[in-house]
């Protein structure tokens, strides 16, 4: 698998990241080992993680793995602080203990990449960039970056931090960053990691004649989430890149994932299957390259 920089820093992250928003839920940790090894053996090695992911589990099931499935150096792992059950607290105080928290459930002593969950409006940047600051210079974290920022937060945060990384949900069926993360990230030298860039499965076409009992849309968890994609103008999408596909002898999933994969300023995109086969589907997507005319079709018809 390619690796690529974070933006201007020095850390290289494999261009595909293996996400666990479903580990300790809907993932089991046999489960979670077979795609965590599946997924090094393929050259990967950006692993996203979260206090909040698997209902507070998944971090759990990741510790669990490290060094009895996979060296710990073999990994970049980055987490997140800042939202906790009872709300957003970005202050110095809740930042730092999330973070003692985090490394305690990943049985750590560092994140190779640790972002501030949201924007916390309570809380001054001066304050949440004192946090990031003393996190790096205490060996607890080697690159910061921030979650879910607009582009003006994100630059008021890069004027204050070395932010390395800004992750937002990126995909055919989100393309709202565009407008001004992204350019604000590139100006400032900050890598995009791409969130749920198959838009929770809709753009893998399984949802075009209904909601599949076994799928991610039929399940408690992520019924909400993939509603949301399912509109006529969506519609309109998914059927292009299924057609692609059809053209480029390719899974719809591939076609989807390259083009987000490849946008300019993305550094990786973060894929989460609940289950090995969809895993096996991300790792064969690697591979492909999408010619620029079906690229531009695809912009065309998601714009």
């Amino acid at each position: 698998m390619k690796q690529r920089t974070l933006g201007r820093s020095g850390l290289r992250v494999s261009r595909i990241g293996l996400g666990t928003l479903s580990w300790g839920r809907d993932t089991d940790g046999d489960e979670a080992a077979a795609q965590l090894l599946g997924f090094v053996e393929a050259g990967g090695t950006l692993v996203d993680s979260s206090p909040f992911y698997g209902g507070g589990a998944a971090q759990r099931v990741l510790a669990e793995l490290l060094d009895d499935v996979i060296p710990r150096t073999e990994l970049v792992i980055s987490s997140s602080g800042g939202v906790h059950p009872g709300g957003v607290d970005c202050s110095r105080r809740g930042l730092l203990a999330q973070l003692d928290a985090t490394l305690r459930d990943l049985g750590t002593d560092h994140l190779d990449l640790w972002q501030v969950a949201t924007w916390d409006p309570q809380t001054p940047i001066d304050e949440v960039a004192s946090a990031l600051a003393y996190a790096v210079d205490s060996g607890r974290v080697r690159y910061v970056g921030a979650r879910g920022y607009l582009g003006w937060q994100l630059a008021t945060a890069a004027a204050s931090s070395s932010l390395a990384a800004t992750q937002a949900e990126y995909s055919l069926l989100a393309r709202g960053v565009e407008d001004e993360l992204v350019p604000a990230a590139q100006h400032h030298g900050v890598g995009v990691l791409a969130a749920v860039p198959l838009a929770g499965g809709v753009l893998t076409g399984k949802y075009r004649d209904g909601i599949p009992a076994d799928s991610r849309g039929a399940s408690e968890s992520g019924a909400h989430a993939v509603a949301g994609y399912l509109t006529p103008d969506t519609a309109r999408v998914v059927d292009a890149v299924v057609t692609a596909a059809d053209g480029l002898g390719a899974s719809p999933l591939a076609v989807a994932l390259a083009w987000v994969r490849d946008r300019p300023g993305v550094a990786s995109a973060i894929v989460g299957a609940r289950d090995y086969a969809q895993h096996t589907g991300v790792l064969a997507a690697e591979e492909l390259e999408l010619p620029d005319a079906i690229a531009a079709a695809l912009d065309d018809v998601s714009a």
